[in-house]
């Protein structure tokens, strides 16, 4: 059984994909750099940790700034 799961993430972050993007970058940075945001995790792996983080409200997703046009967007 996952842990935690798809409901109580949802409940954080709005859309999957979003919780995707986020947990994925998350991963990536903790296989980097190893800053942990919690001192116990469940989850040996660094994806697990990052839904953990999510999970537990120490990462959040952050607004986009809106006065930032990005090539994609001309």
């Amino acid at each position: 059984m996952l842990h935690p799961s798809v409901d109580s993430l949802k409940d954080k972050i709005d859309s999957k994909y979003t919780l995707v993007t986020i947990a994925s970058k998350r991963a990536r940075e903790l296989q980097e750099v190893k800053n942990e945001l919690l001192t116990v995790y469940k989850s040996k792996k660094n994806v697990g940790k990052a839904l953990e983080e999510i999970a537990a409200g120490a990462l959040t997703k952050r607004t986009q700034d809106q006065s930032i046009i990005y090539e994609d967007e001309v």
